[in-house]
């Protein structure tokens, strides 16, 4: 029980990291830290699969479509939109936004299934008021500086930015379920040589998509970046490898170890390490402590998932 603790903790620490990198690296557009972010993942990919050559071969031509369609959708749009979503609202925002996953996801999923396996809404009400109610209370405080003029951001920047972080719940919320589809009708295939294919297909996706860029910006004339490292090369490389392998890889071995030492139920509960990891290292990154509103909002949060998870559990 412990162990898979530790690993789940693990995992949500390693992930909270992508949400500081944006601030870290203010000089870099969203769509490029996710490029490198995911051009580093593919590399990793690359020597993992020489171990799955085998498995490998075994995929056929639509899975290898679907991979990338994955590959796409959640990992590329989702962290450039979460990228940008942090630089232009601030990171609080974007970071408990994401923290409603679990229950967006639960939610979608109850939508999409037959009437013999849909939860009762009534049994999800008390989760969704609850993550309603830590949003209103982190929003609160930024919206009142807005309409007051003494934001540190803009409100077309912050409006955008709160646009873009659905994108990303949007995008991220769409994976899973279709990740999950897949490997239930292909039960011969392992989740380790999907991740593996997911990564392979990263990879050109990331790469192409530098060579757009790089056209876009020799044709409109506007440099958004000097290619190929931009401002703080060394910076910019050692954290893209850093999460490539730390955030893309370890994070999810440590996640696919706690899976199968904890039970479901405990299990998807505990990623909302990610999202107090996420906002423990952004306050740190602020050099603040979270306001009362703020903490409310996080326990609201925390509490609405947990119930969440647990209304979506309880059947079994």
């Amino acid at each position: 029980m412990w162990k898979g603790v530790a690993n789940a903790a693990g995992a949500g620490l390693l992930w909270g990291c992508i949400f500081v990198v944006p601030l870290l690296l203010p000089e870099y557009p969203g769509i490029v830290l996710s490029l490198a972010r995911y051009l580093a993942y593919g590399l990793i990919a690359c020597v993992l699969a020489l171990a799955a050559v085998s498995a490998l071969r075994r995929l056929q031509r639509a899975d290898w479509i679907e991979a990338l369609k994955l590959s796409l959708i959640g990992n590329i749009l989702y962290y450039a939109t979460l990228a940008s979503a942090i630089q232009l609202a601030g990171a609080p925002v974007p970071t408990l936004l994401i923290g409603t996953l679990p229950v967006v996801i639960a939610v979608t999923s109850n939508l999409l299934s037959g009437s013999a396996g849909r939860i009762a809404w009534r049994s999800l009400a008390p989760a969704l008021v609850a993550i309603l109610g830590g949003l209103a209370c982190v929003n609160a405080k930024e919206v009142m500086s807005l309409m007051a003029g003494k934001s540190a951001v803009s409100a077309s920047s912050y409006g955008i930015g709160v646009v873009l972080a659905l994108i990303a719940v949007a995008s991220w919320t769409w994976y899973p379920i279709r990740n999950s589809a897949w490997l239930q009708a292909h039960p011969e295939h392992t989740s380790a040589t999907w991740a593996t294919a997911q990564g392979l297909t990263t990879l050109p996706l990331a790469a192409g998509g530098f060579v757009l860029l790089a056209l876009v910006q020799a044709v409109s004339g506007k440099e958004w970046l000097a290619f190929p490292l931009g401002p703080q090369p060394l910076l910019f490389v050692g954290l893209m490898l850093t999460i490539g392998f730390g955030a893309s890889w370890l994070g999810t071995l440590l996640w696919n170890r706690a899976s199968q030492l904890l039970p479901t139920s405990l299990a998807g509960q505990l990623i909302v390490f990610e999202t107090l990891a996420a906002l423990v290292y952004v306050f740190l990154w602020y050099q603040r402590p979270p306001s009362v509103l703020e903490l409310t909002g996080i326990a609201l949060l925390i509490g609405g998932v947990v119930l969440g998870v647990r209304a979506f559990q309880a059947p079994e």
